[in-house]
């Protein structure tokens, strides 16, 4: 019986084996269907209609296309958008989608706020105006890089996402690759925010409240070009004022809450994309004159700080065709190198952010027209949503109460018809000097970036090209009436935008800091829109200890820097504060021998980013909602014993050091244990590329997010501002470069992430690590710096070579 018993078990052991097996078999055989099909070919030979001549697509070692083509730059343009695909496909899709408002298509009704703040903004809409006022030029090349992404997308590769939500892509348009560019200029470019924020500070604080939440710029503080380097500068005499001079004088115009908390649902959907105002999100770009360096020539670096995701913003490719020699980050989607290098001129970017939107409060009468936007919904039935328009823009108030409401119209110069930005990009591609390059920035609309830049025959330069629009009696700052008294004078002549050619002291560093002087002959807007002064004056402090002699690595070190000038400034308040509790005394003492520098292994790092997020609530009880002062705005109140440290009415300053202190220390305890030498950074911030639409699914996110422990904070150089709540690195450096023009093949470069979008594929996140170390890949043209390397063939088809 013993015997008949194991033998039982024992058959039914194996069975169950094998069943086990079996499973695993087919998981896997699944596992590797799914992989094998989303996979892109890299190596061999193609044959493709639409090329003029063969292309060769050849990767490196960290999977960044090195395209060569010897007949036409279309060509290259053309293998550009199939390598795009190829990699991006899903990202390429997504981001056509949140233009065109199409995500609940897909997604379902979790997007529906999404699509109606799109549909309702027009950003599509905007797009299509642009295609017909581009150069023939860049409309060759669109057509090209549509044609390329096409015959991408006919290689039947499936990517990952397509098959989890079940659906199957458009063909790509010509249109498609201008959208993009829309959702940037709303990252990047504009202050509804502010005015809606600065709506409901006026409305509970008064006037002066908003100085108070948000600090003016000090006067003190370093600007990207200095008196000198304006003195060209005049200004154009503004055109009438319609309704008459009188009207200059009028306040501005409150919003009620009602209306607020409409116009507060389309920032909310913004949010959600990841398209949201970051206080210090930052970016920084400075080139150095030969003067300054050990090569006699000059060098330039960028590092553009966006929100992290995954995949990545940016695809690192190097483009050469005949004429166009082009390496640098490109954008899925756009068929261009937006940053980067040729062979004689470099560039990088940061963001201006001037003032290029205003609210306007229609009057009663006001003619509105009106459109009907028909959303399709994943499994539920279409949406219809009613879009009005005035003569200024979309009415942006009406989403629930606001519908009963003022209506509220958004006028932003990214959404007039006829915007020439992709000739601008295009043709610094091919420009050969600063002629060449100021002359393709005239046809840039939006957003205002700060371009520096630099050439091999030793000039640098600055130019910040867009339109900013010439004001009259008023700020933009708030809500305006729409009943003529405050429209817009134009803009500001190109030549008369804030640049410098070649300056006398051989520097020039931009950090989001405001831009010109007070000598400037305009406006740039709002005084409240620049970032707080500490990473430009973090930048140029370190550049100017070694005012000669500076090198490739010197310059990489002040890249990824993680000294908290933030630290300096709070560092003499901070360490007069009253612990209310042992465990704070324990974490003040560890804050009084702080270097400030936020690395991963740093305690002081925890215990300070934890009390700044406390502190940067300050306004909150005031204002009812969720609000982030900055690090300056606090610092002031703190010094100077402001009413906004009063919590209802009750308490001062120096109670608010203690009570943030003692909220502060309780966080990390909660999160890290009792001891604080527990307390170490890296356990707290880490970097969180998230994917866009799985990021939050648990079962997936697994799969596509990707972290790791970051060193940098708050307004450090290298910025890693820690999110609210989570700690997170959300926003950071999402492209880096120095680019040197004694030796453009020694120049380096590195991406957040990796150049794959399949989550599977082995350049998936391959740079996080280098980049979180700060290590660099060699942008570099020459095929003996590429590493292992794969290389496809791309061969016209018979028809369209004898054509």
């Amino acid at each position: 019986m013993v015997l008949r018993r194991r033998s039982v078990w024992s058959r039914l052991g194996r069975g169950v084996g094998l069943v086990l097996l079996l499973l695993a078999l087919v998981l896997g055989a699944t596992a590797w269907w799914v992989h094998a099909t989303a996979t892109p070919r890299v190596r061999g030979q193609l044959t493709l209609a639409g090329l003029q001549g063969p292309v060769t697509v050849t990767r490196d070692e960290w999977g960044v296309p090195h395209i060569r083509a010897r007949v036409s730059d279309e060509d290259a343009v053309y293998a550009l958008g199939f390598v795009h695909w190829q990699d991006r496909a899903w990202q390429m899709d997504f981001q056509r989608r949140v233009v065109q408002g199409r995500l609940s298509e897909v997604l379902g009704t979790a997007a529906l706020p999404q699509d109606r703040f799109l549909r309702t903004w027009g950003f599509q809409r905007a797009a299509l105006s642009a295609l017909p006022a581009l150069s023939e030029r860049s409309r060759r090349l669109i057509r090209a890089y549509t044609a390329g992404v096409n015959a991408g997308m006919a290689q039947g590769k499936v990517a990952l996402e397509f098959r989890i939500l079940g659906y199957t892509p458009d063909p790509w348009t010509e249109v498609d690759s201008l959208s993009w560019s829309k959702l940037m200029a709303y990252d990047l470019g504009g202050n509804q925010a502010d005015e809606v924020q600065g709506a409901r500070v006026v409305r509970r604080l008064g006037a002066q409240g908003l100085n108070e939440v948000t600090a003016p710029y000090p006067a003190s503080a370093p600007t990207v070009l200095s008196s000198d380097e304006l003195g060209t500068v005049r200004p154009t005499p503004p055109g009438p004022v319609r309704a008459g001079p009188e009207h200059a004088s009028r306040p501005d115009t409150g919003l009620p809450p009602a209306t607020v908390r409409a116009l507060q649902a389309h920032l909310n959907a913004a949010r959600e994309l990841g398209l949201n105002a970051v206080p210090g999100k930052g970016s920084n770009n400075w080139v150095l004159a030969g003067s300054r360096t050990a090569s006699g020539k000059p060098i330039l670096a960028d590092d553009p700080h966006l929100a992290l995701s995954s995949p990545m913003l940016w695809y690192l490719a190097d483009l050469q065709g005949p004429t166009l020699k082009a390496i640098g980050a490109s954008i899925p989607g756009l068929p261009s190198i937006v940053i980067g290098r040729n062979e004689r001129v470099a560039w990088g970017v940061t963001n201006v952010n001037p003032d290029v939107q205003d609210l306007y409060i229609e009057p009663q009468g006001a003619r509105l027209t009106a459109r009907t936007e028909v959303i399709r919904v994943k499994g539920q039935p279409e949406v219809r949503l009613r879009v009005r328009e005035s003569a200024h823009g979309p009415i942006v108030s009406d989403v629930g109460a606001g519908e009963i409401g003022p209506r509220v119209a958004l006028k932003w110069t990214a959404l007039e018809p006829g915007d020439t930005t992709m000739d601008a990009f295009v043709g610094l591609n091919y420009a050969r000097d600063w002629r060449d390059f100021t002359r393709a920035l005239e046809k840039y609309v939006a957003p205002t970036q700060s371009f520096v830049y630099a050439d091999v025959d030793g000039n640098t330069g600055y130019y910040a090209p867009g339109r900013i629009p010439v004001r009259k009696g008023w700020d933009g700052s708030l809500p305006v009436s729409g009943d003529g008294s405050r429209e817009w004078q134009g803009y500001i002549p190109h030549a008369q935008l804030p640049h410098t050619y070649n300056p006398a002291d051989g520097l020039i560093v931009s950090a989001n800091n405001q831009v010109v002087p007070a000598s400037y002959a305009f406006s740039l807007g709002n005084p409240r829109n620049w970032a707080e002064p500490y990473r430009a004056q973090r930048i140029t402090e370190l550049l100017s200890a070694q005012p000669g002699g500076l090198t490739l690595r010197d310059v990489q070190r002040v890249q990824l820097d993680t000294v908290s000038p933030v630290w300096t400034d709070f560092r003499p308040v901070l360490l007069h504060t009253v612990p209310g509790s042992d465990l704070s005394r324990r974490a003040l003492a560890l804050l009084r021998g702080w270097d400030g520098n936020e690395t991963i292994d740093s305690v002081q790092a925890s215990i300070f980013e934890a009390w700044l997020m406390q502190l940067h609530g300050l306004a909150e009880d005031e204002l009812e909602t969720e609000t982030r002062m900055n690090s300056l705005s606090v610092l002031n109140q703190l010094r100077r014993g402001g009413t906004l440290c009063a919590v209802s009415g009750q308490g001062d300053c120096a109670q608010v050091l203690t009570d943030s202190l003692e909220a502060a220390v309780a966080d990390l305890r909660s999160r890290l244990g009792p001891d604080p030498q527990d307390w170490t950074y890296g356990k707290l911030h880490q970097v969180a590329s998230n994917h866009r639409a799985f990021g939050g699914v648990r079962a997936l996110a697994w799969l596509f997010n990707h972290s790791s422990p970051t060193p940098g904070g708050t307004n450090t150089v290298n910025v890693a501002r820690p999110q609210r709540g989570t700690y997170a690195q959300t926003h950071g450096a999402s492209y880096r470069q120095v680019i040197d023009l004694s030796d453009m093949n020694r120049s380096v470069y590195i991406g957040s992430l990796g150049q794959d979008g399949h989550p599977l594929g082995r350049h998936a996140a391959d740079q996080q690590g280098r980049w979180i170390a700060g290590r660099y890949l060699p942008m570099s043209t020459d095929p003996s710096d590429w590493g292992r390397t794969r290389s496809l063939q791309l061969t016209p088809a018979q028809s369209a070579r004898t054509r």
